[in-house]
């Protein structure tokens, strides 16, 4: 097992309710690891947003998405990235290509959904999925990928807007039955269904939750005792779009009064690593 994937594998044998964002580019991967939060998530709708400018409903390619997980776990080296495999681009085969390659790339597990493609964002209206029998096959050979190259699975299940709660607790034992390291049914639209869900589930559960999506805020300490394992928010996408418009409102409008806080060029520097950079310079006489 690869050095992020036994990172993730030790979190996930433990007895408390691990908290991460997502991230969706090198530095705020850095930056949530500097924070000290144990892993992360690349998240699908983030990357779509910051690397295209496009909405997450299945434009954004595999090569792409490969090649910003590459960035991120090169940056972040050890650290435990769960990527967001979407629908694993294709059919079964497709499946295992994506897990070898994302393994390749870093990854230390790999969420797979069962969206008919192209996909769209789990809190988005309009999804479809597919087939029971397809879903449980696509996530065999996720798991047998996964086996293969060290990593873990995440299996996702977009079912409940689709076919109703009970469907896509059915599906989650399905991905139980196959493997999966971690189950994820999206978008349950209650505190009462996310505790029905964890409790009815052997292997490790995940939240995932954001204000204005389909599923509530829950209090850290109700996930806790439902034994949700992992819970992912999405505060660094929001915040720094946010951020963004203020400052060039600011800027357009000549005012600093309406900038947002920023950081300084020296905490710039040290946060993309310039002093450890300076030092090798220093060590190999390339200045």
């Amino acid at each position: 097992m690869i050095e992020s994937a036994a990172a993730l594998r030790k979190l996930l044998d433990g007895t408390e309710l691990v908290c991460f964002p997502t991230c969706f580019d090198a530095l705020s991967a850095k930056l949530t690891r500097d924070a000290g939060f144990p892993m992360s998530f690349m998240s699908g709708f983030a990357v779509a947003a910051t690397r295209l400018g496009m909405p997450d409903t299945g434009l954004i390619t595999f090569t792409e998405m490969v090649d910003q997980l590459r960035n991120i776990c090169g940056a972040v080296p050890g650290f435990p990235v769960v990527a967001d495999g979407d629908t694993g681009y294709g059919n079964a085969m497709n499946v295992r290509r994506t897990v070898t390659e994302y393994a390749r790339a870093g990854a230390a597990c790999v969420m797979i959904e069962d969206q008919v493609s192209p996909k769209k964002c789990g809190h988005f209206d309009g999804k479809q999925i597919i087939s029971r029998e397809e879903a449980r096959l696509k996530i065999r050979a996720a798991v047998e990928a996964a086996r293969d190259a060290g990593i873990l699975i995440l299996a996702r299940t977009d079912a409940r807007a689709v076919e109703g709660f009970e469907a896509a607790l059915d599906r989650c034992r399905d991905f139980e039955e196959e493997g999966a390291d971690i189950v994820f049914l999206e978008a349950p639209t209650s505190e009462q269904e996310m505790g029905a869900f964890a409790q009815a589930m052997r292997q490790p559960t995940m939240a995932n939750l954001s204000p204005g999506i389909k599923t509530p805020m829950i209090p850290r300490a109700a996930l806790r005792e439902m034994g949700i394992r992992l819970v992912t928010y999405h505060p660094l996408l929001f915040s720094a779009t946010r951020a963004m418009q203020d400052a060039l409102k600011a800027l357009m409008a000549e005012d600093d009064s309406l900038a947002p806080p920023t950081v300084g060029f020296d905490e710039i520097k040290t946060v993309v690593g310039l002093p450890e950079y300076s030092e090798m310079e220093r060590r190999y006489g390339s200045q």
